[in-house]
């Protein structure tokens, strides 16, 4: 194996074998950590006067570090988007999330070197810094069903979040119709009730604008109640889907004790295409543990039809 693929097989998150690798993988989260726990204890006056020199050599070590990181990576970015030519992939590299997270880990730190009059604006950015944390998602299967929670569920949550914003603005409205007379200055527009619709549909209770009048009163009561409703939707969305993932990952991982995985593309002709999963007679020892389509994994629910294209992973028990 060439240099260039040993480094990008070390740099790359949860490649643990080897030893380098493993070591590479431990650095980069003792890095993070000494560098957000330096930045946080920084804001006390008392240590930074203290310890202030220690804390300014402790910084400068981890983002050299991050600097280290980050060339690395463009180095190594033709592995990493093995499909297209190799400047193409450094730049779709810089230009992705964890690309741009990289580069203001480090770039914000040297900046005022080139640019003194922006150092405070410069210091603002370093707090993308703790975006890097995501890294460390690939090393645990707990925090990774987080993500994949989200993902699965992203189209759910924005309807739920487009259904609070719609209350809010219809809350703030009819606020304003019945509190405008007797508190002007509080409910003086349309818009002037948000923050207290926010604020009570989402539960916060601040308290610094409230209904006087009785109708104000009756109407803020009933938006409360509501508020418990929809905060408890997204709520119940995310809920479903942990439960949902876990009984994935215990489904395979009950099967992979004992058996293997089997991977099935499926194409034109195929029996399986245009067929619901309910329909379909699997051999007593087999489970389909996922569907991939495109970029998406899908739950193998009863009720899913599957397509031309999709590809079907078969868990199949070793009978012993």
């Amino acid at each position: 194996m060439n240099v260039r693929k040993r480094i990008f097989k070390m740099v790359s998150v949860g490649v643990v074998d080897d030893i380098w690798n493993q070591i590479y993988d431990g650095v980069s989260t003792l890095a993070l950590a000494i560098n957000l726990i330096v930045t946080i204890l920084n804001t006390y006056d008392n240590l930074a006067e203290k310890y202030g020199y220690i804390f300014s050599v402790l910084e400068a070590v981890t983002v050299f570090f991050f600097l280290v990181d980050f060339l690395l990576r463009l180095f190594t970015a033709k592995y990493l988007h093995p499909d297209v030519k190799e400047g193409v992939a450094v730049v779709k590299y810089v230009f992705s999330f964890m690309g741009i997270v990289d580069l203001l880990s480090f770039l914000p730190y040297y900046l005022p070197v080139f640019f003194p009059a922006g150092a405070a604006v410069f210091r603002i950015f370093r707090v993308v810094r703790i975006f890097r944390l995501f890294r460390i998602n690939a090393y645990y299967d707990s925090i990774n069903v987080i993500t994949e929670v989200l993902s699965s569920k992203k189209q759910q949550l924005i309807s739920s979040v487009f259904i609070i914003f719609v209350l809010m603005l219809a809350s703030s409205l009819c606020m304003y119709s019945v509190e405008h007379e007797a508190q002007p200055e509080v409910f003086e527009n349309a818009f002037s009730g948000i923050w207290w619709s926010s604020s009570t549909l989402l539960t916060v209770g601040y308290g610094d604008i409230y209904p006087v009048t009785i109708l104000g009163k009756i109407l803020g009561t009933c938006i409360a109640f509501l508020g418990v409703g929809m905060v408890a939707i997204p709520t119940g969305i995310i809920s479903a889907g942990f439960v949902e993932q876990y009984a994935q990952l215990n489904n395979i991982s009950g099967y992979e004790e004992k058996g293997r995985f089997i991977k099935i593309v499926l194409e034109d002709g195929d029996m399986w295409v245009g067929k619901k999963i309910s329909e379909l007679k699997l051999p007593e020892n087999a489970i389909i543990a996922g569907i991939v389509r495109g970029d998406d994994t899908i739950f193998p629910k009863g009720n899913i039809l599957l397509c031309k294209g999709d590809t079907v992973i078969l868990g199949t028990q070793v009978m012993s």
